[in-house]
């Protein structure tokens, strides 16, 4: 019987179940589902204000490394860049759609919203984006899990939310989106819509369990996005999107890196891309970002971030 770590909001339960019935599908093995309490789920304060990178993670790190379970599933959005001391991370399995939605009142997009409109997001990233749009929208404060989010809506305290589609489509909701946001216009979190399958670093038996799962594909897209991010020093209270797609290039397969940095404002915003071999993926993203720096992206982001 393995035991997965999981927090216990019905995203991050399905999410391991998923896990879970592709390791009774790979190698017959059980599985039971060891629901964890974090501090991001405990408090209902902006997570840049309760620490942001990590809050989601280090209760089911800690389960993990005091033996209480033998896996632990993640959105990998949510894990610090940083190494984790005695963690590996066994598995990426393959990437669910990356891309923002909308969910607007009467089926409108964000164009159709009128100037005025409220729309509620908690991340700064989607701040800093949708303020770029230049479409007078006003943006508020929105936190919990993916039926208060969308309850908002429904019941007329926001004409709209942006959220990510992964989370929809792994519940099944995918329906309930009004707009499928293009990267063009919203780019997003480093490693959203991925999830982290982690074990202990000397348990052997159960990395060659998860190794089945892990996708090279999205494990090189999303070491770009991380590498970048642990290179800008960025957590999740930044202004940050990046996303990285491998691609078939003339000479075979490609990593094409796109980032975006900037004020909540909308303005100044930086937007920067670039193009390396997928086994290059960590200095791919050390580049780009570098090139970031360049640009001015440490002062944009130290305006934001400083007390």
């Amino acid at each position: 019987m393995i035991r997965i770590g999981t927090r216990a909001s019905a995203l991050a339960t399905t999410q391991s179940t998923w896990v879970g019935e592709r390791l009774r599908e790979a190698h017959g093995v059980d599985f039971e589902l060891v629901e964890i309490s974090t501090e991001g789920d405990r408090s209902s304060r902006p997570l840049a204000q309760i620490g942001g990178t990590g809050v989601f993670v280090a209760a089911v790190r800690e389960a993990l490394l005091a033996g209480e379970v033998d896996i632990a599933v993640h959105s990998l959005k949510d894990i610090p860049t940083a190494e984790a001391p005695g963690l590996l991370l066994a598995a990426t399995p393959p990437r669910e759609d990356p891309r923002d939605v909308v969910i607007a009142r009467d089926g409108l997009t964000l164009g159709e919203l009128p100037a005025g409109a409220t729309v509620g997001t908690g991340s700064p990233r989607r701040v800093t984006q949708l303020n770029a749009l230049g479409l007078g929208l006003r943006i508020r404060e929105l936190r919990g899990n993916v039926d208060t989010r969308i309850g908002k809506v429904t019941g007329g305290e926001l004409d709209a939310i942006v959220l990510a589609r992964a989370g929809l489509l792994r519940l099944g909701r995918a329906e309930e989106a009004t707009e499928i946001l293009d990267p063009l216009q919203m780019l997003p979190a480093p490693g959203q819509g991925a999830l982290a399958c982690e074990c202990r670093a000397d348990d052997d038996a159960t990395a060659r369990l998860l190794a089945v799962l892990d996708d090279p594909d999205t494990r090189a897209a999303v070491t770009a996005e991380r590498s970048l991010l642990a290179t800008l020093e960025a957590g999740c209270s930044a202004p940050l999107g990046a996303l990285a797609d491998v691609v078939w290039g003339d000479d075979g397969d490609e990593l094409w890196l796109r980032a975006v940095v900037g004020d909540p404002s909308g303005n100044p915003t930086i937007r920067r891309s670039a193009v390396g071999a997928p086994e290059e993926a960590a200095a791919l993203g050390r580049r780009l970002a570098e090139e970031l720096l360049a640009d001015g992206a440490a002062e944009i982001m130290g305006s934001v971030t400083a007390p």
